[in-house]
């Protein structure tokens, strides 16, 4: 993918402020908030894994533990909420329907009725029985064996 995926100017002018400003860890200096967000911009946007961010983003070990960082410290959710005040939008009209959210395949399930386990007082009095009796195994294994 060629183009870049990010917060324009002005979408950064409204963000930038919002977000931590870090500082460097050990002899590391810290890096431009923009770069590392914009990073985190296109993970959300692509669904790819972290080692398949560009290199123009940074070091995809390193965004991401800018964006654990910023997860466990509540950044998002402190961002979400500023913005919808800036814009004065009622978020108690926010809903997720099943467009956005996809199941894994194997959370499809089974029908209520198959997954169910059959009691024995739900079979019929002439049902055949589960397994073979004693006398009928025994008999059927030859005197070699």
């Amino acid at each position: 993918m060629d183009e870049t995926i990010g917060a324009t100017d002005a979408e950064w002018a409204l963000i930038g402020p919002l977000l931590p400003a870090e500082t460097g860890r050990g002899c590391c200096p810290a890096g431009d908030n923009r770069r590392f967000f914009d990073g985190m911009m296109w993970m959300a946007r692509t669904g790819a894994q972290w080692r398949h961010l560009p290199p123009c983003y940074g070091k995809w070990g390193t965004v991401f533990r800018r964006y654990r960082r910023w997860v466990e410290e509540g950044v998002f959710d402190a961002l979400l909420e500023t913005l919808a005040e800036l814009v004065g939008r009622d978020r108690s009209a926010d809903m997720i329907d099943s467009t956005v959210v996809r199941a894994h395949h194997c959370g499809a399930g089974i029908k209520k009725v198959l997954g169910r386990p059959r009691r024995s007082a739900d079979r019929g009095e002439g049902s055949q029985p589960n397994s073979m009796p004693a006398a009928t195994r025994a008999a059927s294994h030859s005197p070699s064996s």
